[in-house]
């Protein structure tokens, strides 16, 4: 995955309604590999606490025995939408947007999201 195709995805994600913030991150490592808006956000420790987030859910999955993958996690604050989506044909790499709830659509944001991630492979 080259570096010109990150940004483009990135800036594509800004373009969804309510964007505050996008980043691609490597949950294996926990590095993030871009990012872009986020003048309201710390994408870094965003990153850091949904790697963690990520690497909890597979734990649990893992010791579950479900032998599925995740598609995407939704966490809903008072103001915000925060949507992780695992990027397929990926080992361990997943798109973390941050919504502002009052002009966000999040079904929209769901899909433009996830024709976001089919760019990225």
């Amino acid at each position: 995955m080259n570096s010109a195709k990150v940004k483009a995805a990135l800036d594509e994600a800004m373009t969804i309604d309510g964007a505050l913030g996008v980043c691609l991150v490597d949950y294996q490592s926990g590095m993030t590999l871009g990012t872009a808006g986020g003048e309201e956000l710390n994408l870094e420790m965003e990153a850091a606490g949904n790697t963690e987030v990520v690497r909890s859910k597979m734990r649990v999955m893992g010791a579950l025995g479900l032998q599925d993958r995740i598609e995407d996690v939704l966490i809903t604050l008072g103001n915000q939408y925060h949507l992780i989506r695992m990027v397929k044909g990926t080992d361990s790499l997943f798109l973390y947007l941050a919504l502002s709830k009052g002009p966000a659509n999040l079904g929209m944001a769901k899909y433009q999201l996830s024709g976001i991630e089919q760019k990225l492979v």
